[in-house]
């Protein structure tokens, strides 16, 4: 499928760019999708949660009351999960909740998504550009231009550009990726995903074997 190039005023620049059939016209595998989605979001997880166990406590260890006698159920232990600061039954114990995935399937996940974005018309391809100097002001202008001011957007560039990056990194609904970063999870976040014309050569390259 061929997409019309335009500029950053928002106006076709006469010309168009192929958007693989191998890439952005696939048949859609949406369990692919939840896995490589499943194991983004994992992966970013800290795992750091931790709560101390009757053993961790810090108390007496004396015998609170005697064993018989009392009317009540025996205790050998304040530091027992049924007494206020005691420890905690079965706490989480700090772990690493990330997964590995096939490349293979990962390459069927983001294909299947860009195929969903590319079918709902969600995708544009903007000519190179760069900022002289790294503002906010500037890139909310792009954004008005390109008709996508008040829409989540995903920039994809075909390398690092520091300006660009810092002139968006103060909005909420912004992200500025390089297109070797792209991955299932952002595509799908993001309303419209937008491609530097330079940078469909390079998902050409990732994708496309």
């Amino acid at each position: 499928m061929e997409i019309k190039i335009i500029n950053i005023q928002g106006q076709e620049i006469g010309k168009n760019i192929e958007l693989k059939d191998s890439i952005f016209n696939v048949e859609p595998n949406d369990h692919a999708i939840y896995l490589d989605v499943k194991q983004h979001l994992a992966s970013s997880r800290q795992g750091t949660h931790k709560t101390k166990e009757r053993g961790e406590i810090r108390g007496s260890t004396r015998k609170i009351k005697k064993q018989k006698g009392t009317g009540t159920a025996r205790a050998g232990s304040i530091k027992s999960p049924i007494f206020r600061g005691g420890g905690r039954t079965f706490g989480p114990r700090p772990r690493d909740y990330s997964f590995k995935l096939n490349k293979k399937l990962k390459r069927i996940a983001r294909k299947s998504a860009l195929t969903y974005k590319a079918k709902s018309n969600e995708i544009m391809v903007v000519e190179d550009f760069t900022f002289e100097q790294a503002k906010t002001k500037e890139f909310i202008k792009l954004k008005n231009n390109l008709k996508i001011n008040d829409k989540k957007s995903l920039i994809i560039l075909n390398n690092e550009n520091n300006n660009i990056y810092l002139s968006s990194r103060n909005l909420k609904d912004t992200k500025v990726i390089t297109a070797k970063e792209l991955n299932t999870y952002d595509i799908l976040k993001y309303k419209n995903l937008v491609f530097f014309e330079s940078s469909i050569e390079v998902i050409n390259s990732v994708l496309d074997k």
